[in-house]
C-alpha cells in the first residue's frame, strides 16, 4: 500500500515504529499528547486515539492513565523481521491486490471495519490498497475507473447519493468482481455484505419500550435518504406498529443538518433535545449519539435518569466517556471479513463458472451500558 493512500492512523502507526526502530525514540521516551499529534497530522481525536492503541497493543509503546504513552521499544515479533526487505519490498510479491473505496475514515465504525478486511487479506497474504471518495460520487467515480485495471477485485463502501452509481453498474455489466459493504442498490443484484438495518432499530425500540419508554425519537444526520437510514426508520415504524402504538412523525427527525463546527444552542435538534421533547433517542451513527449525550450534558439533563440514549456503533471502548453508550453493533468487523471471503470466492472462480451473486445479511445485536434506564414515571 503506498504511503499517500494509507489511512492516516495507520499513517501515524508507522511514523512512530520508523523512530523507534531507527532508535531516535528510545525506550521511556514520552510520546507527544494526543493533542500536539492532533495539530501535527492535522487528524481527529479518533485517528490519534486509534493509533495510540494499534501501537500499544502491538507492544510498540505503553500507556500510564493521566501522564501519556511512552516508548516501550521493538516487540520481539518485530526484531525477527527485516524493515529494510519489507519497505524496499524484497519478499515475493502477493498472489491478489484487493482495492478499497470508502467514504471517509470518520468514525470508530470505519477503523474497526477496515480492520476486519486488513486481516482477512492478510491471512491470505494478499495486499490492499485505500482510496477514499469523501463522499463525493464523482470522486467515486474516478477511483473504480483508476483502481479496476489496476487491483484484481474491488470492495465498495458506497457513497451518499440520490441515484445509483454508474460505475458500479458497469463493474457488474462487465463481470468485474466487486463486492458492497454497508449498502447494496435496490433492485441491482450484486454481492453484497450488510447488517440487517430494520432488525436493528426493532431491537432499539424494543429495548426502550420494556423501559417504558413511549416517545422515543429516531434520529438521523445523513443529508440524504440512505438505503440504510431508509430501512432503520422502517424498522422504527414496524416495532411501534407491533406494539400497536401511533407513530408521531414529529419523533422521526431525519433531516438533522449539523455543519462541521458543531450544534449551537439554537440548532432546532438542540431546543428539541432541552425541551425534552422525547424521552429517549436512537441515533442512525454513533458521531450523533455522542452529540446527543453533549446536548443533554449542556442543558442539564442527567443521562439515563432524564433521557435515554441507544446509538448505533460503540463510539469506542478506548475513551471512557463514550464507552457506556447502549449502542448497536454491526458487527463491522465481521462484515470487513465476510466481505474478503466472498470477494476471493468471486475472483477465484472468475472464468470457471457464471457468477451467482451472494447478499450476505448479518444479525446486529444491542449492547446495554449506562444510557438507558426506565422511564420516569
Amino acid at each position: 500500500m503506498s504511503q499517500d493512500r494509507e489511512p492516516l492512523y495507520i499513517k501515524i502507526q508507522n511514523h512512530f515504529k520508523d523512530l523507534i526502530i531507527s532508535r531516535e525514540l528510545v525506550e521511556d521516551d514520552k510520546i507527544p499528547t494526543e493533542k500536539d499529534l492532533m495539530d501535527e497530522f492535522d487528524v481527529s481525536r479518533i485517528t490519534v486515539v486509534n493509533a495510540l492503541a494499534e501501537l500499544a497493543k502491538d507492544g510498540w509503546i505503553y500507556r500510564i492513565p493521566g501522564r501519556g504513552s511512552f516508548v516501550k521499544g521493538i516487540p520481539e515479533k518485530q526484531m525477527a523481521v527485516s524493515p529494510i526487505s519489507e519497505t524496499r519490498g524484497e519478499q515475493s510479491e502477493p498472489k491478489v491486490k484487493i482495492g478499497l473505496v470508502f467514504p471517509v475514515l470518520a468514525d470508530y465504525f470505519a477503523i474497526r471495519l477496515i480492520a476486519g478486511i486488513t486481516d482477512g487479506l492478510k491471512a491470505k497474504g494478499y495486499s490492499l490498497v485505500i482510496m477514499l471518495t469523501n463522499n463525493s460520487k464523482e470522486k467515486e467515480k474516478e477511483v473504480i475507473r483508476e483502481m479496476k485495471n489496476t487491483v484484481d477485485g474491488l470492495i465498495i463502501f458506497p457513497v451518499d447519493a440520490e441515484v445509483y452509481n454508474e460505475e458500479i453498474i458497469a463493474l457488474k455489466m462487465q463481470n468485474y468482481p466487486f463486492v458492497l459493504i454497508d449498502r447494496y442498490l435496490p433492485g441491482v443484484e450484486t454481492n453484497v455484505v450488510a447488517s440487517d438495518s430494520a432488525f436493528a432499530t426493532m431491537l432499539a425500540v424494543d429495548h426502550l419500550w420494556e423501559l417504558g419508554h413511549r416517545n422515543i425519537a429516531i434520529c438521523s444526520d445523513s443529508p440524504l435518504m440512505t438505503v440504510s437510514v431508509d430501512e432503520r426508520i422502517q424498522g422504527y415504524q414496524e416495532a411501534m406498529k407491533q406494539k400497536e402504538a401511533l407513530i408521531n412523525p414529529s419523533l422521526i427527525l431525519n433531516d438533522i443538518h449539523i455543519n462541521g463546527g458543531g450544534m449551537s444552542a439554537e440548532h432546532p435538534f438542540y431546543r428539541f433535545v432541552k425541551n425534552q421533547m422525547a424521552t429517549a433517542y436512537i441515533a442512525l451513527n454513533c458521531s450523533l449519539g455522542v452529540q446527543i449525550l453533549s446536548i443533554a450534558k449542556e442543558v442539564g439533563l442527567r443521562v439515563p435518569e432524564d433521557i435515554s440514549i441507544v446509538t448505533f456503533d460503540n463510539p469506542t471502548p478506548l475513551l471512557e466517556e463514550f464507552s457506556l453508550l447502549t449502542h448497536i453493533d454491526q458487527s463491522e468487523y465481521q462484515m470487513g471479513a465476510e466481505a474478503v471471503q466472498l470477494l476471493l470466492q468471486v475472483i477465484e472462480n472468475k472464468g470457471k463458472q457464471p457468477i451467482k451473486f451472494e447478499k450476505k445479511i448479518l444479525k446486529p445485536t444491542l449492547i446495554e451500558r449506562k444510557t438507558t434506564a426506565k422511564a420516569k414515571a
